[in-house]
Parts: structure tokens; sequence; C-alpha cells
């Protein structure tokens, strides 16, 4: 009896020991909050087609119209802007946010197999496939973690949080490591073809460029 009591004791301390107080429940709740709009940026993030915008010089084509695009990991959009809209002081044709005629397609990659070719240049499949794929789980490490954070929560005990974390911390290491491989992919993308000059810019980030033919540079 004395040691079925002792045991009793010992797991209603365990149970004492690792319950949430109110102060650890807000701080959980908080940072339930900051992961949720996290995630919510980053879906939105990996969703988007701006991830590179890309353009030719305003004069390549015409003296009336230009080329610009922008693409992310899974649709590209190819934009005709008019060269009287540009800033006369700017050399390429853009911004990709001027009014003018776009075309959008989703990369056939995923579903065809087929390269995508744009300014008769051809990005690189296998780095984008792979950027894509980080992107995606991700996303999915950052939902167990948010799930986590619900059962730490719902449960109250802190045993759910260790695993949120790592989580987390996962999930952020693979979203630079998609950044990154995309970056070599751009990069891989203006060395395809020399024929069309073309700048290009990271959006959300420093690295911009000039890729001319025969030799080109990027700032990163």
């Amino acid at each position: 009896m004395l040691g079925v009591q002792s045991g009793g004791g010992k797991r209603r301390t365990r149970a004492a020991t690792s319950s949430l107080s109110d102060r650890q429940e807000g701080k959980i709740k908080l940072v339930f909050l900051v992961a949720t709009v996290g995630i919510t940026l980053a879906v939105l993030g990996v969703g988007t087609e701006f991830w590179v915008e890309l353009a030719s010089s305003k004069t390549f084509y015409s003296n009336e119209t230009c080329l610009a695009a922008h693409y992310g990991l899974w649709k590209n959009c190819m934009k005709k802007l008019w060269v009287a809209d540009v800033d006369p002081e700017r050399e390429t044709c853009g911004p990709i946010d001027l009014p003018g005629e776009s075309n959008c397609t989703y990369f056939k990659i995923y579903t065809t197999g087929e390269n995508t070719v744009l300014f008769h240049k051809t990005p690189a499949k296998n780095l984008t496939i792979i950027s894509a794929m980080l992107a995606i789980f991700s996303l999915f490490l950052m939902v167990m973690g948010a799930v986590c954070i619900i059962m730490a929560l719902s449960k109250g005990v802190q045993f759910f949080l260790k695993p949120a974390a790592v989580c987390f911390k996962l999930s952020g290491l693979l979203v630079f490591l998609s950044l990154i491989i995309f970056h070599q992919s751009v990069l891989s993308f203006l060395a395809s073809d020399h024929s069309i000059p073309l700048h290009h810019e990271l959006s959300w980030y420093s690295g911009r460029g000039y890729e001319s033919s025969g030799r080109g540079y990027a700032a990163v």
C-alpha cells in the first residue's frame, strides 16, 4: 500500500511540475500568435511569383514597347511595358509594377516535365525543384511546430514545446537553403544564354546584377 501511494505521489508531483502556470501559458499563446503570423507570411512568400524580376534593355525590341518578367517557384509572368512609361534615366525595362500586358503561366516541370524558356534562357529545372521541395517541407515543419504548441496549451504540459522549437528551427534553416539554391538557379538561368542581356533583381533581397553578352556579375 505504501509503495502504491508513494508511486501515485510521484506521478502527481511530476504532473504538477510539468503543468503550465498562467504566466507560462500567456507566453506560449504569444509565441503561437507570432508563429501563426510567420506561417501565414511564409505561405504567401512561397506562393508568390515575385522571387526574381528580369528586365531587358528598354530599346532592345522596339522603341515603343519593352519586355520584363518575374517568376517564383511555381509561376512565371511576361509583361510588355510601354517605353514611354519607363523612367528616361532608366536603361532597362521596368519596374515591373508599371501598367502593361501581362501573360502568366505555371511551370510545366511539375506536370509534364517541360522546361520553361524566358528570353531564350532556360531555368535550371533541378535547382528549381529542389528549392520548391525545401520550401514545402519548411512549411510542413512550421505547421507541425504550431500543432505542438496547440498540444502544449490544450494538455497544459511543457513536453511539446521542445519538439515545437526543433520544428521551427529546422523550418527556418530550410527556408534559407531554399533561398540559396533558388539564387543559384537564377545565376544558372542567366548563364544559359547570352543573346539577350538582362538586368535581374531578387525581390526583398539586396542581390542584383546585370548580365550582358559574354560577361556578367551579381552582388550577393
